[in-house]
């Protein structure tokens, strides 16, 4: 894959709340009479998280009852701990809590980063491929849990040109497109197939970005 380095992502912030009070719950979707445990995690990037989250729910108890990427990015965070998303995960047993805790910060440290898509960093890339969907992000898109599905993220115009050539390189479908801008002013989409199917949709993905980053204008179009 046509890929620079990797960008880990920072995770800002970690708090546990043991035993929540049932209005705040309930402000977070979650049920109290389901829930009783909140945890609440920042992080300086939005798409990682919502895989990691997802990777909780395989790995706990725990249900994700809130997730929201923040207007415009990091970059324009409202205070040193406030990142690019909120992530909040509930669960009936504090320590099932703290397992689907563990299982997001593995995932963030070790799986899910965004990638640098040209020398100086200013074009980034995801294209993730999520091997065995958990409960989370299969609901989002529609999907069902364990079915495999490539996650992948660009700003705008790489986004548009790497989705086509990611859905006209590997038997996948969209199972959702996010077109410019999302909250953070990127384009998304979600695919699913085969395993296999996905990695090569994603590799597809990552490619092209990197062409539009390196090559961002066609040659020049004259008047007939």
């Amino acid at each position: 894959m046509s890929l620079l380095d990797p960008i880990p992502p920072k995770v800002l912030s970690v708090k546990r709340l043991a035993a929540a009070d049932p209005a705040l719950l309930r402000a977070y979707g979650a049920d109290p009479a389901r829930h009783a445990s909140l945890g609440l995690v920042t992080c300086d990037q939005d798409d990682p998280t919502y895989v990691a989250l997802d990777e909780a729910t395989k790995h706990a108890g725990v249900d994700v009852v809130f997730a929201r990427s923040f207007y415009a990015g990091s970059a324009h965070a409202s205070g040193r701990l406030s990142g690019e998303i909120l992530g909040v995960i509930a669960a009936a047993d504090p320590d099932e809590l703290d397992h689907g805790l563990s299982a997001l910060l593995r995932c963030l440290e070790r799986d899910a980063c965004f990638y640098r898509a040209d020398d100086a960093g200013t074009v980034t890339v995801f294209p993730h491929v999520v091997a065995s969907l958990g409960h989370y992000l299969s609901a989002q898109a529609g999907l069902a849990p364990g079915e495999s599905m490539a996650y992948l993220v660009a700003p705008p115009i790489e986004a548009t040109m790497a989705l086509d050539a990611a859905l006209k390189a590997a038997d996948v479908r969209a199972a959702k497109v996010f077109p410019p801008p999302t909250e953070t002013n990127f384009a998304a989409a979600w695919l699913t197939g085969t395993l296999s199917a996905c990695q090569a949709a994603a590799e597809a993905y990552a490619e092209a970005v990197v062409r539009v980053a390196r090559e961002p204008r066609d040659a020049p179009f004259r008047d007939r």
